[in-house]
């Protein structure tokens, strides 16, 4: 049998599985391997799931030798410690959840095991998502494959590290104001988040309810079409799912980048971007209009600016509402030591939660508060239709629209923690996505100081095609996406 080679793509180890040039359970029992040597530096996860990962690559190798294997059949796959996973715990990140071992898998975990996917672990965050370094974690940092010195980002941070790494091939994070898109910035790989109803977010820990999207980590487009196909399409136990066809998320890579229109908005282009990011974002889109993109620099979103605004009253004001139930009596963590029901709540959730956490039911619950409703959720729901519509108008323009992802690289551990503001500002260009409810795709662009940059792509409701095609181009003329960080383990 074949070496194993670990820095595959999950295409190529689909096809190798195919042509029996290893088994499911070896690659599985070599991931498990590299995975456990990279976590004294990673922390990339809070469970990692042995027996389980050999039971389903068992089975994979059942379905392979039967000839009913599909593009995920037997592929390794890390999960974002947020999805509802039955029989290992799901834990948030938070001390609240220590030790909640759901009596279900959520419906994209249910479509991975249809599938044959084989997950490996449950991936480190921040607290309930709320974040942007993965600091923000109970179960201590996750740290940046090309600089551990560095955040990986968040929230997703764990889901990209171990990606970035070679840990696995793919993984599945979820997206609020920019959780998959800025760590995967921050770690040179690609990360979708997906229109807002495309995946199904039942068995999903909340953050907040309007905002949530899952959606995968890859090194290629490739792998990331594979994966989206694999979890997209209609539930019914969601009701905010779409109920639309899943489409071959590859039709549109035959394209290129030839024709393509490409909005590049000078509103996203201003204060507080690097320098070394601002020179990737003009090589990038140089590379683009030199294969044959159409680039158009007359588009604005000047109400866009406003997202980070509008953001942080709607994300905390559905988060105080979301986080409402941990209340220490009907799961999760509990004081038990209240003199009455009041201390036993106030003690729970004072302990239970981190400041991170604290910070943003705090600001939602003010917002919430009678005589700030209007002025504060009522107004920024009304600016967010505004940023809705400035959306729509300009990609009736173009095909995509283009800005850096993050305004910065990976800063380092601790920089910006006593800095809520500072941190905040990470999602400034990937929070109004979120609020319009479009697809968005962030692809590595380059390096400013030896740290990788990442070029967000923005593209119509429902329309992730379009951005795997361009993604899936991209790929065909530069090869930042084959950059691999020093090896970890």
């Amino acid at each position: 049998m074949a070496a194993l080679d670990l820095d595959r793509t999950a295409h190529e180890h689909a096809a190798a599985l195919r042509s029996s040039e290893y088994t499911a359970r070896a690659l599985a029992e070599a991931t498990l391997v590299r995975v456990r040597a990279q976590e004294p530096s990673l922390n990339a996860y809070i469970t990692v799931t042995d027996e389980l990962a050999l039971r389903q690559a068992d089975a994979a190798d059942a379905a392979l030798k039967a000839g009913g294997a599909g593009p995920l059949t037997g592929i390794p796959v890390g999960v974002k410690d947020l999805l509802g996973t039955k029989g290992v715990r799901t834990t948030a990140a938070s001390k609240m959840l220590e030790t909640f071992v759901p009596p279900y898998d959520c419906t994209v975990v249910q479509r991975l095991n249809a599938a044959g996917a084989v997950t490996i672990g449950k991936t480190n965050l921040d607290e309930f998502a709320m974040g942007s370094s993965t600091e923000h974690s109970a179960f201590g940092p996750t740290r940046n494959p090309w600089d551990l010195d560095r955040v990986p980002g968040g929230s997703s941070g764990g889901s990209a590290a171990t990606v970035a790494a070679r840990g696995v091939p793919i993984s599945l994070g979820t997206d609020t104001g920019g959780s998959i898109r800025q760590p995967a910035a921050l770690c040179g790989i690609l990360g979708l988040k997906t229109t807002y109803g495309r995946v199904s977010r039942w068995g999903v820990v909340a953050f907040a309810s309007s905002l949530d999207q899952v959606g995968p980590f890859a090194r290629d487009a490739e792998d990331a079409a594979a994966l989206l196909g694999v979890i997209a399409g209609h539930d019914p136990l969601d009701a905010t799912s779409a109920p639309l066809p899943v489409p071959d998320y590859t039709e549109r890579f035959a394209r290129g980048l030839d024709g393509l229109r490409v909005g590049v908005p000078a509103d996203f282009f201003g204060e507080g971007l690097e320098d070394g990011v601002r020179e990737a974002m003009e090589r990038s889109i140089n590379v683009l209009a030199a294969n044959g993109a159409v680039i158009n620099r007359n588009i604005t979103l000047p109400t866009a600016q406003a997202g980070l605004t509008v953001y942080y009253i709607i994300a905390p004001s559905e988060a105080s509402a979301n986080l409402a139930r941990y209340d220490g009596v009907k799961y999760g963590y509990s004081y038990g030591d209240g003199r009455n029901a009041e201390e036993e709540m106030s003690e729970t959730r004072g302990r239970g939660f981190g400041a991170e956490v604290k910070r943003r039911i705090m600001l939602g619950t003010y917002a919430l508060s009678a005589g700030y409703y209007d002025a504060y959720y009522l107004k920024a729901q009304k600016v967010r239709t505004l940023i809705k519509r400035e959306f729509d108008a300009a990609l009736n323009e173009v095909d995509v629209i283009l800005t850096p992802t993050s305004p910065n690289v990976a800063f380092r551990l601790a920089e910006k923690l006593d800095d809520p503001m500072a941190m905040y500002l990470n999602d400034l260009y990937t929070i109004p996505v979120n609020i319009a409810g479009n697809p968005g795709i962030s692809l590595p662009c380059g390096f400013s100081d030896g740290l990788p940059v990442g070029m967000q792509l923005i593209g119509r409701m429902f329309e992730e095609s379009t951005l795997l095609g361009a993604a899936h181009g991209w790929e065909q003329v530069t090869d930042w996406h084959r950059q691999a960080p020093p090896a970890r383990g």
